[in-house]
């Protein structure tokens, strides 16, 4: 879990880097210069799409997804355990079904280009693919190997 939390951090991570740099040079290339360049908006949106997929992996790689654990309080530890196998299982039927449906999707938009670079659709549709996909791997491992690194993520707020 460690490397795939370390190769999605580190490619959300240059994505961000890249994605600063390049509206940078586009608000100094418009406000500046008085030469905007188009196409930094496709690619912006290309990359928000990735950066939010391939961080859903990450998240949950590192166990850092949103729960509410007001139910699992409750519960007696056999109980929670049922839980959390419930809601695995529903979660890696939901995300299946939607990396199933990206695909499909992908492939019908296939021919569709954007705009100003020509890129095809397919490769949006193919971040909701990796990241549901991958999201889905992570959490079937968890399920398989509950108590494989079972520490919660440490808390990395500032105080």
């Amino acid at each position: 879990m460690r490397l795939i939390f370390l190769a999605a951090s580190a490619f959300g991570a240059l994505s961000v880097a890249v994605l600063v740099i390049m509206t940078a040079a586009a608000v100094f290339a418009r406000y500046i210069l008085g030469m905007p360049i188009s196409w930094t908006e496709e690619v912006s949106g290309l990359l928000m799409i990735w950066i939010v997929m391939v961080g859903a992996i990450a998240c949950e790689a590192n166990r850092q997804h949103l729960t509410i654990d007001l139910i699992e309080a409750l519960l007696s530890r056999r109980m929670r355990r049922l839980l959390y196998t419930l809601v695995g299982l529903a979660s890696i039927g939901l995300l299946v079904f939607m990396a199933w449906q990206a695909w499909v999707l992908g492939q019908t938009t296939a021919f569709k280009k954007t705009q100003i670079l020509g890129v095809s659709w397919f490769w949006l549709d193919l971040a909701v693919v990796v990241g549901a996909a991958g999201t889905a791997l992570v959490t079937a491992w968890r399920l398989v190997r509950p108590d494989a690194e079972a520490r919660p993520a440490r808390d990395r707020t500032l105080h």
